[in-house]
This record gives structure tokens, sequence and C-alpha cells, in this order.
């Protein structure tokens, strides 16, 4: 899961009530589903960080609750507002995010330097979703890389 560590970074999550936080303003389509559809309390997360000088996966995380719909969406003063949702049918739903550790920074660089990722998703040009699946296989390779 990429989130801009000036939104939330590793720390602020480790910092937070419960070191969780919701995962709120996911705005698109495939992520919410992945959300939504795939992730299951318990399920391991790379916590990464994006848009910043070094982007790379910063800590490890968990789900911690079962999807609910995204609050922002209803909230005209949010820059997360869909005048389309409504309460009774929601468009944007999120999961909260336990963080667990944090990590060296694993960065870019080295994640696509290593064969065993070369297909991960996160790391495929033009990939622009914020939420990708890491496969078990993906996940083994990058946590003997944490140490």
């Amino acid at each position: 899961m990429k989130s801009e560590p000036d939104d939330v970074s590793i720390d602020d999550a480790l910092a937070a009530p419960g070191q969780t936080v919701a995962w709120i303003g996911v705005r698109n389509y495939q992520a919410r589903n992945f959300m939504r559809d795939a992730m299951r309390m318990g399920d391991g997360l790379l916590f990464y960080h994006s848009s910043c000088a070094e982007p790379g996966i910063a800590g490890l995380a968990e789900v911690a609750s079962a999807p609910y719909p995204d609050d922002t969406q209803f909230d005209p003063a949010s820059k997360y507002f869909d005048p389309k949702a409504t309460r009774e049918n929601p468009r944007w739903m999120l999961v909260d995010v336990r963080a667990t550790k944090k990590t060296r920074l694993l960065t870019l660089p080295e994640l696509r330097a290593n064969p065993a990722l070369a297909d991960m998703q996160v790391l495929r040009r033009g990939n622009r979703l914020s939420i990708t699946p890491v496969t078990p296989d993906e996940w083994r390779c990058i946590i003997g890389q944490l140490g």
C-alpha cells in the first residue's frame, strides 16, 4: 500500500492510537476493489512511501479491519469528496491499517534490481495504483531483503 509520507508515513502510523490508521482517500476503482474484495483482517502489508525524494518500502503493516465506507467521500470540505456517493450507496471503501514495524528503506532501485521481483505489479512501468497485490514469493523475497 502506497502512501505519500507527507500525508501518512510509517512513523505517523506507528504513532497513531493502536498504531492504526484508516486508509482514506483511495479513488481508483481497481485499488478500491483490492481493499474491498481481496484483503482480509491480519493480511500482511508492505507500507510503501511514494511521491517523495526516496520512494520505497518503509515498513510493515497488517489489515486491521473489514472494509467499510470511507467517510471522506461524504464530506464536501474534504479533498476526497465525491458528490455521487451517498450513505445508502457509498462508492469508496477503506480498511484500517495497523503498522507493525518500521524497516530500513528498501528503495525502488533495489526492488527493480532484484530479478525475483521482475513481475511485481507495483514495479510495472506506468503503474499508478496505490494498492497492488503481492504474491507469496514476492513477500518472502522482500522480507528476506529487509533482514
